[in-house]
């Protein structure tokens, strides 16, 4: 976690949120006492539910059908 004083946060503001953006966490300092955090919005993860996409996703039956030989020597290389 970086450190950055209020002039350096102003001046270069866009540089200290590509930073953010990337991952980063920035405190922003006044007189050398931290007063702010900078960080990246964390996205809430959805839940998944199981059966979810049940009738959207089609298997052909040619799917299980072997694969040909030359595909076959193309994995083994």
């Amino acid at each position: 976690m970086a450190t950055v004083n209020v002039h350096e946060a102003k001046t270069n503001f866009s540089r200290i949120l590509s930073r953010v953006e990337s991952g980063e966490e920035i405190i922003i300092a006044k007189a050398g006492t931290p007063v702010a955090q900078i960080g990246p919005i964390r996205q809430k993860v959805k839940n998944r539910s199981p059966g979810s996409a049940k009738g959207r996703i089609v298997m052909k039956d040619s799917f299980f059908d072997p694969l040909p030989a030359e595909m076959i020597r193309e994995f083994e290389k």
